[in-house]
């Protein structure tokens, strides 16, 4: 069994174990009965499985000490296969390692360099601020940007994006490509849309992600947005427990994929009016603690003078949160602010 394409992303192994990481037929001890459970749950191959939790096996009728082990041994074969990099590593290593991570570019040269490069692979961005700041315009842009070739700052890759608002516009789509130069209908062709109805819907289509990301060769998955279902499912402080540790649940799983699929995640955030603020800014973004820490990048959009929008670090690993973006909305998507209307 020759190992998938894919399994070289990780470093130079001695002896690198021939696995299939698009299946479940290496692990030990699973029979069709298994997974028919795993597949109940969206968890069809090895890639799935490293990105789930036990207590995901669990919920699908799984005894817990099977679950671990599984999920234990998803992860062993992809490090055996060279997929995945070993357990631990030097500093020195990782340091390498995210050398080799990709980023997308968002047509704007502001916001990339703010951004270090683009939007990141193997991580969660958010996108968080009020109506009318950009924040679905940037998702539209970069649906269109992942399409292009390396050397032009994509990924030559799909989109899948998941609208929880109505506010996907193929036409929208359409405008940015031709500005830009693009076939319209090619780069439609690669943006694959699911309308999302609810929160458990939203879960739903979360759990069976890798599938579509195989399917349709994607690089890039936008939700848009990740709070809007969840605020509206569960309302009032006796259900805001239930609420967080679903929500929590959702991000986990998009972030292990974003890491395992090597794709680039943005979610966008509302806000919500801040009572206590007598200084400043008087909304905060919605979601919480939940939401502050389940994301990698946290990226605060605003209106700005002059038809512009300002784009600041919010949270990150890394980037100085002292550093501003200044970017207007165009028909190429999100341009440079002093760029020619």
């Amino acid at each position: 069994m020759a190992v998938s394409p894919v399994a070289k992303r990780g470093e130079a192994h001695e002896e690198r174990e021939e696995v299939d990481i698009y299946s479940l037929d290496d692990l030990r001890g699973v029979g069709e009965a298994t997974k028919e459970k795993l597949a109940s749950v969206g968890i069809y191959s090895l890639l799935d499985l490293a990105a789930a939790s036990p207590r995901e096996l669990v919920d699908a009728g799984i005894d817990a000490k099977k679950a671990e082990e599984l999920c234990l041994q998803a992860r062993v074969l992809l490090v055996s296969s060279g997929f995945l990099d070993s357990e631990l590593m030097t500093g020195k290593e990782v340091l390498e390692r995210r050398k080799s991570l990709e980023r997308i570019t968002t047509g704007c040269s502001s916001l990339d360099n703010l951004l270090r490069g683009g939007v990141e692979t193997q991580a969660v961005t958010e996108l968080v601020g009020e109506y009318g700041c950009g924040k679905t315009q940037i998702c539209h842009a970069l649906c269109v940007t992942v399409q292009l070739p390396r050397e032009k700052g994509g990924l030559s890759a799909g989109a899948i994006y998941i609208d929880t608002e109505s506010t996907f516009r193929p036409e929208r789509i359409y405008e940015i490509a031709k500005a830009r130069g693009l076939n319209p209908d090619k780069i439609l062709e690669g943006v694959v849309v699911s309308e999302v109805y609810n929160s458990s819907h939203l879960q739903l289509v979360v759990r069976e992600l890798g599938r579509h990301i195989e399917k349709y060769k994607a690089r890039f998955v936008v939700v848009d947005s990740i709070i809007s279902h969840f605020r509206a499912d569960y309302v009032g402080r006796e259900n805001l427990s239930e609420r967080q540790q679903k929500l929590n649940a959702t991000l986990h799983r998009l972030l292990r994929l974003a890491e395992i699929r090597n794709v680039a995640v943005v979610v966008t955030n509302q806000v919500i009016g801040d009572p206590g603020a007598f200084y400043g800014n008087p909304t905060k973004p919605s979601g919480g603690h939940v939401l502050a820490h389940g994301t990698t990048y946290r990226v605060f959009l605003r209106r700005g003078p002059d038809d512009t929008r300002v784009a600041r670090i919010m949270d990150s690993p890394y980037h100085p949160s002292d550093l501003e973006a200044r970017f207007r909305i165009t028909e190429k998507g999100v341009e440079d602010a002093d760029s020619k209307r």
